[in-house]
């Protein structure tokens, strides 16, 4: 089903679609009509001599440089040229597809003065599969994703490169095998394309649909440790954390609770009074994290909705106005709090890790869950691998939004950053999956040692791990283990197994 873009509906999920999947998109005809109004004021602004920035001026510290009209004519072409600045590897595709899909909705408001076939360019380039080649490093989030964005530009220009059914070819080939023609600029249309945070939010969107799961599959790790470890499960009453009031640790204790339905532990049997902070906290510190990421997928959505131009256009008030609604910081900020939690629930994951692996701690399971303790070490390397990818998250977690370095000659002295922070929330993602991995391996293990009735839902899980990694009787080499483990979280098989065995975690 193709998505009609209207400059007010763009979500996490839709972004999803297109960027990930596939997805088509079309411009709505209300939003037709207000690009073509919205370009029709600026014309008349020119022709009448009015001096506008970024369209008869330079930008940045040449932004009081007035352009001849023959200047005006090659200006955004250069414009393109000089901002395609960005520098090594590229980006995933699914990042350059949310990007696109990001700025034509902006466009869709009917606030940026470009030409209509700018836009419909764009659209072509999503449906048709032509994907530019973007450096993903580049950007300071501030002017917008000048660097990324007009990468996208080039190839919309018919230069640059771009990805065409498989192939990495020139952006004009890719253009000429897609049956589309290369655009030539015209006043406002290469700034138009390249001006806002849409680089940026297009990876947060991504990153925040996946952190979701993530964290649903943390909670079901969580509760198969906490059947592992004979856990007193009153801390999980819903009702404790619907006296404190805050909304992601009552759906978190529900979740897990959820998980250990039909289990023996639920059954009565000797437990602790109280249990370790690592185990009893679990839907304080992941609710606080579904908290942080649902202030974040506000401020994204927010974003994807908004106008993030400089100048803005307002045809019904035959207005142009400058601002700074390029700056980045509105949804970077958001996201420097969500890799810090994800860094955060990894810790809690691996604390809950050494409680499976240490002996004086696992109430009766074996030492490192060794079939054979002494003759086998078992899984005491792998809380060395969780170890690890904790210390570089946390290296990943110190803030890049107040890490801003003054540029343009001190005429934009202040930006976010905020593409560094989508770049390591990726990474900082990345480790979580490998962390919550292990625990998952190590909290199957445990289970199939204790041997008792598990709830629904965590039997669920335990079957899919089963499949893909077998018990560990005696010693072997683990690295294939852990990876195919990271491998299955980031999939998302397990959650998908236990939601449709217990109903959805939320």
């Amino acid at each position: 089903m193709t998505l009609v873009l209207d400059g007010a509906d763009l979500t996490v999920g839709k972004v999803v679609c297109v960027a990930r999947e596939g997805g088509e998109v079309a411009i709505h005809p209300d939003a037709a009509t207000r690009i073509r109004d919205c370009r029709a004021m600026l014309e008349l602004k020119l022709d009448a001599g009015e001096v506008i920035y970024g369209i008869n001026t330079g930008i940045g510290e040449f932004s009081e440089t007035m352009l001849d009209d023959e200047q005006v004519k090659q200006f955004q072409r250069y414009l393109v040229y000089n901002h395609a600045a960005g520098i090594g590897e590229p980006a995933p595709a699914e990042y350059v597809r949310a990007a696109i899909l990001s700025r034509i909705n902006v466009h869709a408001k009917g606030r940026s003065g470009m030409r209509l076939d700018i836009t419909q360019q764009l659209v072509d380039m999503l449906n048709k599969g032509v994907t530019p080649y973007v450096c993903q490093k580049g950007s300071v989030g501030a002017s917008g994703d000048l660097a990324p964005m007009a990468q996208i530009a080039l190839v919309a220009i018919g230069e640059g490169r771009a990805w065409f059914e498989g192939e990495l070819v020139s952006g004009g080939e890719a253009l000429q095998r897609a049956g589309l023609e290369p655009m030539v600029l015209q006043a406002r249309d290469g700034l138009a394309m390249i001006n806002g945070s849409n680089f940026m939010n297009g990876m947060n969107a991504l990153h925040v649909h996946d952190i979701d799961r993530w964290l649903k599959q943390c909670e079901i790790a969580a509760a198969m440790t906490l059947e592992a470890l004979r856990a007193n499960m009153k801390p999980y009453d819903t009702r404790i954390h619907q006296e404190r009031g805050f909304g992601g640790a009552v759906r978190s204790s529900r979740a897990m609770m959820r998980c250990i339905e039909g289990s023996d532990l639920l059954k009565g049997g000797k437990t602790k009074v109280q249990d370790a902070y690592s185990m009893r906290s679990t839907p304080q510190v992941v609710g606080a994290a579904h908290d942080a990421l649902a202030y974040a997928r506000s401020q994204v959505e927010t974003e994807l909705n908004g106008v993030g131009d400089n100048p803005i256009f307002l045809a019904e008030d035959d207005t142009v106005l400058t601002g700074a609604n390029f700056q980045g910081t509105p949804v970077s900020l958001p996201m420097e709090m969500v890799g810090t939690a994800v860094t955060m629930v990894s810790v809690l994951s691996e604390r809950r890790l050494n409680r499976l692996l240490n002996p004086a701690l696992s109430v009766g399971l074996p030492p490192f869950l060794a079939e054979d303790p002494g003759l086998y070490s078992g899984m005491m390397l792998s809380q060395y691998t969780a170890g690890t990818l904790i210390v570089e998250q946390r290296a990943l977690a110190a803030p890049a939004a107040c890490a801003s370095i003054p540029a343009a000659a001190d005429q934009e002295d202040f930006v976010s950053m905020g593409m560094n922070t989508a770049i390591k929330n990726r990474q900082i993602l990345e480790n979580a999956w490998g962390v919550l991995g292990i625990e998952f391996m190590a909290a199957a293990q445990a289970l199939d040692i204790r041997g008792h009735t598990t709830g629904r839902g965590v039997a669920k899980a335990c079957e899919v791990i089963r499949r893909h990694v077998s018990h560990l009787g005696e010693d072997r080499p683990l690295y294939d283990d852990h990876t195919k483990m990271a491998e299955l979280v980031a999939s998302c098989e397990i959650l998908e197994a236990v939601e449709a065995e217990v109903g959805v975690l939320n």
